[in-house]
């Protein structure tokens, strides 16, 4: 296989069954590579180019190391590589006014342990006209971007590191930010659910996994979840994010609250 620095990570690891301990061994913020399904949403999307900034090495040791493997190296230059390792900066962000940037640090919040989402939403619904929100977290908050989205929000990601990921939202004409009001049904019919999927269901466990692995572990059980299961998830908090999300792909679910810090899900095809 020849690559070049627009190569996309998950390309190598297909390619090759040893790519992914070599490039794991390039940098130890590379680790996370290891979980399927972070590597599932970050690899596909991330080329070497990408890859060496996060890593702090460089796309030539990528090639050093991966050419024994027996890729073949195809240096582009500087100029070449251009349109696929820079992303261009949205107008919204061009000559941005420092007067204009709302900065949020959610990291603080998560590390203890609870969601931000309130937090994010009393900040957007609080954005005055041509202000731009700077959410400053630890990862690439993908179901975020798709809520605020669906509301009219342009967004654009920064990765700065593998720790340290900042997003911008920007709507031009903000308008209050009406949060759609979950109705999980709480345990309402939870045990005639349970009792008709008896012997058929499909369990999950969540609750030690950081966001936001939880909504997509959650994501990819259901895409293989057949007609006649039900997916049973232990959880530590009602999935706001995910809750939309399964109701504009018609499934149905009950959120049954165990403790301030377990919860239990049912989801299933109707």
């Amino acid at each position: 296989m020849q690559i070049n620095a627009n190569t996309k990570i998950a390309a190598l690891i297909k390619a090759h069954p040893d790519a992914l301990e070599t490039i794991i061994a390039l940098s130890p913020r590379f680790t996370k590579l290891r979980n399927p399904i972070l590597r599932k949403v970050m690899a596909g999307r991330t080329s070497i180019a990408m890859a060496s900034g996060l890593g702090g090495c460089t796309v030539e040791d990528f090639f050093t190391h991966l050419a024994p493997l027996g890729f073949t190296i195809d240096r582009l230059t500087a100029a070449e590589a251009a349109p696929e390792t820079v992303t261009k900066i949205p107008d919204f962000l061009q000559n941005l006014e420092t007067s204009r940037l709302v900065e949020l640090d959610v990291r603080p919040v998560l590390e203890s342990g609870n969601d931000p989402l309130s937090i994010i939403i009393e900040k957007v619904s609080g954005l005055k006209e041509q202000q731009v929100l700077k959410l400053i977290n630890s990862f690439d908050p993908t179901p975020l971007k798709n809520l605020l989205g669906k509301k009219g929000f342009e967004s654009f990601t920064e990765l700065v590191n593998a720790e340290l990921v900042n997003t911008y939202f920007y709507k031009a004409t903000p308008q209050a930010f009406v949060a759609e009001t979950v109705k999980p049904s709480t345990s309402a019919g939870w045990n005639e659910i349970l009792q008709r999927f008896s012997g058929k269901l499909v369990t999950v466990d969540v609750r030690q996994l950081e966001m936001p692995l939880p909504m997509h572990t959650i994501l990819e059980a259901l895409e293989t979840l057949p007609a006649e299961k039900a997916l049973f998830v232990y959880h530590k908090r009602i999935p706001v994010f995910l809750l939309p999300e399964l109701q504009e792909r018609n499934l149905s679910y009950r959120v049954k609250e165990i403790s301030e810090t377990e919860v239990h899900l049912l989801i299933y095809k109707d």
